[in-house]
């Protein structure tokens, strides 16, 4: 090393997430923070330090078998550990998304089992990893929690549409019983009155929360000044878990501590040139309104699975749609975004895992389509389908830029031939999402 030359920055804070637009979300809100974020897809099969202050572990494991989502999880623990995280963070939706069967509860269980035996010779190791925390809340996107429930703007969980989710519907808004009925921890609440008190009396409430056996808490939050407070006061704890919300207070842990410098460049991404796509697969409310908002004035193709599934040749028919305004460098949309009943009927009939894959992996394979074609930027809709398009992508790393809209960051690959990723989830987003997200990716490096 030269003596000019600035080390590598070992990361601080390693996150695992349960899909790639929940990885960018969190991500984003560290860049917001300062931390230079790196986020990978998957995990690296190289220990090779990268030089951040924050990782992100981009999993697809929101709706596997749970016992499949842990082993992931752990492999994502073991690699984190290995690049020096002094703390880590399991990310998962602000509006919880699971079953009774998983996938929250038994990843967080794993998550403190193995850190706690990481920590079995030393008292104070072992109690960092003893108890932890789940909080969803995302107070700018509307999702708030008090006295246990998930609120979604003015709704509870169980009548915002997310009990019609096709994969994990949610009908009960009380996240004390969903996590209780996922986990052999005892779960506890971290009443909203203790939160309002400040950080100090969180940490009492810990303290007494743990006393009574409670491995697991619930944290009410209502605003970003809760989310502030709840980060200070779970400085100390090995693992949190939650929505990337709670992750707003965790940078100033780091910069108290004297680990994190200021950093004025954290969201600066290479300027890449090239064509621009959006592809959609989430159902979700807000998707429909976004997709209904591009149609209504620029070009879309949409995507039928029942076609797919009867052998027509609908990535061909998307590319030779896509071509014609490629050609005249016009952004195009390709969608299988539809309502609630129309998912309903294509389940019906292929099954719910089947369309699923089968609108994912139709997805992917125009992504590469496009990508031949000169694409180089894209924004996607929906968590499923983001995986699908960074691994058809050939997508292993990505540098973390600046916001869009709250949850959603521009990002770009690493490397030679850099991509410009706008990976959103199904339910964040304006109206406007689309061609904002594509005005930011043309502009985001000038």
């Amino acid at each position: 090393m030269t003596a000019d030359s600035k080390p590598t920055q070992r990361a601080l804070l390693g996150c695992i997430a349960d899909d790639f637009t929940g990885a960018t979300d969190l991500a984003n809100m560290l860049v917001r923070g300062g931390m230079r974020t790196v986020q990978t897809i998957g995990v690296p099969a190289s220990n090779e330090t990268l030089d951040a202050d924050a990782l992100v572990v981009a999993l697809k494991s929101r709706t596997i078998d749970a016992a499949d989502a842990v082993a992931q999880s752990l492999a994502a623990l073991d690699w984190l550990r290995a690049q020096g995280c002094r703390q880590f963070f399991f990310k998962y939706c602000s509006t919880f998304d699971s079953t009774d069967a998983g996938n929250i509860g038994p990843v967080a269980d794993a998550l403190l089992n193995a850190l706690a035996a990481d920590g079995a010779d030393s008292a104070g190791a072992a109690q960092r990893a003893s108890f932890t925390i789940a909080c969803p809340a995302f107070p700018e996107n509307g999702r708030t929690i008090f006295r246990g429930h998930l609120f979604v703007g003015d709704a509870l969980l169980n009548e915002s549409g997310m009990e019609n989710h096709p994969l994990t519907p949610m009908r009960d808004a009380n996240l004390v019983r969903v996590l209780q009925r996922q986990t052999q921890s005892k779960v506890g609440l971290l009443r909203y009155d203790t939160v309002a008190q400040g950080d100090a009396a969180v940490r009492v409430g810990i303290d007494a929360l743990r006393a009574d056996g409670v491995r697991i808490a619930i944290a009410d939050a209502v605003s970003d000044a809760d989310l502030h407070t709840l980060g200070a006061a779970c400085a100390e704890l090995a693992l949190i878990t939650g929505g990337s919300g709670v992750a707003l207070g965790l940078p100033a842990n780091f910069r108290r501590a004297g680990l994190l410098d200021e950093q004025a460049d954290a969201a600066q991404l290479p300027r890449v040139d090239g064509l621009s796509a959006v592809l959609a697969g989430s159902a979700s409310k807000a998707t429909n309104a976004q997709v209904a908002e591009w149609r209504a004035s620029r070009p879309a193709f949409r995507v039928d699975p029942l076609a797919a599934a009867r052998g027509e040749d609908v990535v061909a028919q998307a590319l030779a749609f896509a071509q014609q305004h490629l050609d005249r460098a016009e952004p195009v949309l390709i969608y299988a975004t539809a309502s609630p009943d129309e998912v309903k009927a294509v389940q019906r009939e292929l099954g719910v895992n089947e369309a699923g894959h089968l609108v994912e992996t139709t997805l992917a394979s125009i992504a590469r389509g496009l990508h031949e074609r000169g694409v180089r930027k894209f924004v996607v809709a929906g968590g499923e389908t983001s995986g699908a398009v960074v691994q058809a992508l050939d997508v292993h790393m990505l540098r973390i830029g600046a916001q869009i809209d709250p949850g959603v960051p521009a990002t770009a690959t690493t490397g030679a031939d850099p991509l410009a990723l706008a990976l959103k989830s199904g339910n964040f987003g304006s109206t406007d999402f689309f061609a904002k997200a594509l005005r930011h990716l043309d502009g985001a490096a000038q």
